[in-house]
């Protein structure tokens, strides 16, 4: 067998030696999460190239070495439709986030042209006077623990087919069946799913079911 490496002082061949991951668990972790946002960005209608999300762990890992620095893996990208847009992702540290972090991101983007999304992933908790801050940003902020996001939920073989209706389909919708949009069934705004797509309390969800075991079937959900 060729020798191709090391584990603990006893040489190993290119068939095992393959399997051996030499990084670490944090960068593994960043490069998980950072994929599914990019997955979860363009799902949103943002313009992020497919090369950047197929990346491998290891070209991960060669552009931004095995221990990571959270600020070089944000994401700026602009929506699609509308390039005027944009949002921006940040990765904060393992520390606790506290006030001074929130206002030091602020800070930093505050002249940021066209900005009006920004999505922050976290490792650790938050302060609630940090989230204080966080509620006066001038626009939309999400959060997320980086646990949330090691895995796409929507590549789920089990989860539904989720479609937001326009403003005209849901009036449509509630004509057609004499209903006012309370009544509608709910899905709240903490639901992974509507996490994910960043929809909106108000909107209304077509939900379409199919699988072998269950017969094909659609409901509707408004996010509360």
């Amino acid at each position: 067998m060729e020798i191709d490496g090391e584990i603990n002082g006893e040489a190993v061949g290119r068939c095992l030696s393959s399997f051996v991951d030499d990084g670490t668990t944090e960068s593994h972790r960043y490069y998980l999460a950072r994929r599914t946002t990019l997955e979860m960005l363009k799902d949103r209608g943002y313009a992020i190239p497919s090369s950047e999300i197929d990346q491998s762990l290891h070209e991960f890992r060669t552009i931004f070495g095995p221990i990571p620095d959270p600020d070089r893996l944000r994401i700026t990208s602009f929506l699609t439709s509308d390039p005027s847009k944009t949002i921006m992702v940040i990765f904060c540290g393992p520390q606790l986030v506290k006030v001074n972090s929130i206002r030091g991101i602020g800070a930093q983007i505050v002249n940021k042209e066209g900005l009006n999304g920004l999505i922050l992933i976290l490792q650790s908790k938050i302060t609630s006077q940090a989230q204080k801050a966080v509620d006066e940003y001038p626009f939309k902020v999400e959060i997320f623990q980086i646990t949330d996001l090691l895995v796409n939920i929507t590549k789920h073989v089990l989860k539904p087919k989720h479609q937001v209706l326009t403003p005209r389909e849901k009036e449509k919708l509630l004509k057609k069946y004499n209903l006012e949009e309370k009544q509608l069934p709910r899905i709240s705004a903490k639901d992974a799913i509507v996490r994910h797509y960043g929809y909106e309390k108000g909107q209304v969800l077509k939900v379409t079911y199919s699988g072998e075991i269950t017969q094909s079937h659609v409901t509707y959900r408004c996010v509360s």
